[in-house]
């Protein structure tokens, strides 16, 4: 692959965090009942980064939650020879939360729809919202983000790649050509 362009820096995924966390506490108009979900893998470290930061603005912890979608794919026997199938890690009833489902890129919304069927498992939330830090459209479904850190209009022949410092040493969104 080869590197078209850096989109966000390290500083500006940072305030794009910081934005998307007062986003979230304005449209639930607090975080009574509010709990953030990220979607393996780099949903993950982004919530625990957005709960940090809600923590630090309303000086009240917020539960957080993991997934692990894998289970839940609508392509496994084609995507997967052999599926490891993880347990999903959101150990609390959800009945009457405010679910905040957490990801890093929304492509074809496929991973979000696999989300949303785990969260069904766990009890019916009062609401389920969407909060990714990069939209590149060609959407499969019809599901749509809450709170988007960025628009990135994208070819299908790109990849947007997410680097986040607990996982890759960096905070980074680039976008690469496939060819």
């Amino acid at each position: 692959m080869i590197l078209k362009a850096e989109i966000l820096d390290d500083k500006a995924v940072k305030r794009t965090l910081t934005r998307i966390a007062h986003e979230i506490i304005e449209k639930n108009q607090g975080v009574e009942d509010l709990v953030l979900v990220g979607i393996k893998s780099r949903g993950v470290p982004l919530a625990n980064r957005i709960a940090a930061l809600i923590e630090k603005f309303e000086d009240v912890p917020v539960s957080i939650a993991t997934v692990d979608i894998t289970y839940y794919r609508d392509d496994l026997t084609e995507a997967y020879e052999s599926p490891v199938l993880n347990k999903n890690n959101i150990e609390m009833d959800l009945k009457g939360k405010k679910v905040v489902l957490i990801d890093d890129v929304i492509y074809t919304g496929r991973t979000v729809r696999a989300a949303m069927d785990a969260v069904f498992d766990k009890g019916r939330a009062e609401s389920i919202q969407l909060a990714v830090l990069v939209d590149r459209g060609h959407r499969e479904l019809p599901i749509r983000a809450d709170f988007v850190g960025k628009n990135i209009p994208t070819s299908k022949k790109e990849n947007v790649k997410v680097h986040l410092a607990e996982i890759d040493g960096e905070d980074s969104v680039k976008i690469y050509d496939k060819e």
